[in-house]
């Protein structure tokens, strides 16, 4: 049974979700590895979802103030093995939540047009593209996301 805990960036299990993460997103990046890696510190994220099966971190994401109405989303994985159970889904669904919480009226985010599990599962939960935004805004390999609450 998938159970989906909040905590910060500290928890160990998010931070070994993390290193499998950014091993994918080097491999998918390649050359452009760098530039995306440095939108994706891990100073302390004070919003921080994991998802377990039994007690197995099998999953994760993020998110953190992109502005005073949106925050934005990051960090999302999730196992290779266990895709496509709808645990992205409930990660996904479980920041929302959590946004909404807080007084945040949408979630934002970016994704690489290398990342087709990504941009289906943000087309599906009901996310638009967006003009890219930030970093992003020239980065013709980014696809920016919309959702509002």
């Amino acid at each position: 049974m998938i159970t989906i805990h909040r905590t910060n960036s500290e928890d160990t299990s998010f931070k070994g979700l993390v290193i499998e993460l950014d091993k994918d997103l080097a491999k998918r990046n390649g050359d452009t590895n760098d530039f995306f890696a440095q939108f994706n510190k891990m100073d302390l994220i004070k919003n921080v979802v994991v998802a377990f099966d039994d007690a197995v971190p099998v999953g994760c994401g993020a998110m953190k103030p992109y502005n005073q109405s949106a925050m934005e989303i990051k960090r999302m994985y999730v196992l290779p093995d266990r895709r496509g159970k709808g645990i992205a889904v409930s990660i996904l669904q479980e920041l929302e939540a959590w946004a909404r919480e807080l007084g945040y009226a949408k979630c934002v985010l970016e994704t690489g047009d290398q990342m087709p599990e990504a941009i289906g599962l943000y087309s599906k939960t009901g996310y638009q593209v967006i003009p890219n935004y930030g970093p992003y805004e020239n980065v013709k390999s980014s696809i920016c996301f919309e959702k509002v609450s």
